[in-house]
């Protein structure tokens, strides 16, 4: 019989419910704390690469009024929360604590094009990621690094509250 991992064990990423979850379009959706100190929660697209959660957003574009406001605040206070979770019952939630890391680039980073190409299918995103291709567009790659994950699908992995897993 094998021990079931931990919450908090990396290894919780190479599951096949976190490999179903990062193939999906459902958006992961981060915590951070606002610049007033207060907690935030936004919806973004992702890419998993194996080693890090990719959340490209813009600085600037042709369709861009300002900068997202979340990067002056993860500058200020990296620690993110990500959950990626399912909306079907039973569901399933994978959870991620980490430090985002924020890199600058101009033009369309990699990942976002590839999140595009999932989130929207080929048919809308070709367009709308041609319409990017612009010297306006300049982008922040936020990227974080598990340092704690958990697994939540209440049927092999409940919550410790229903006396499954803790945290």
């Amino acid at each position: 019989m094998t021990t079931p991992l931990q919450q908090g064990d990396l290894r919780l990423l190479e599951t096949d419910a976190a490999k179903r979850l990062f193939d999906s379009t459902t958006p992961a959706r981060v915590g951070y704390l606002a610049l007033d100190g207060t907690p935030r929660v936004v919806p973004t697209w992702f890419v998993w690469t194996g080693d890090e959660f990719v959340m490209p957003t813009f600085i600037s574009a042709p369709h861009v009024r300002h900068p997202a406001a979340r990067l002056r605040a993860l500058r200020a206070n990296p620690d993110v929360a990500i959950s990626i979770d399912t909306e079907g019952s039973p569901p399933t939630a994978l959870l991620v604590r980490g430090r985002a890391a924020i890199t600058e680039a101009d033009g369309v980073v990699p990942e976002y094009a590839q999140a595009a190409l999932r989130y929207m299918g080929e048919e809308v995103a070709n367009p709308y990621l041609a319409m990017l291709d612009d010297p306006s567009t300049r982008m922040a790659r936020i990227a974080v690094r598990p340092r704690w994950v958990g697994l939540v699908d209440f049927e092999t992995r409940a919550p410790s509250a229903l006396g499954g897993v803790t945290a």
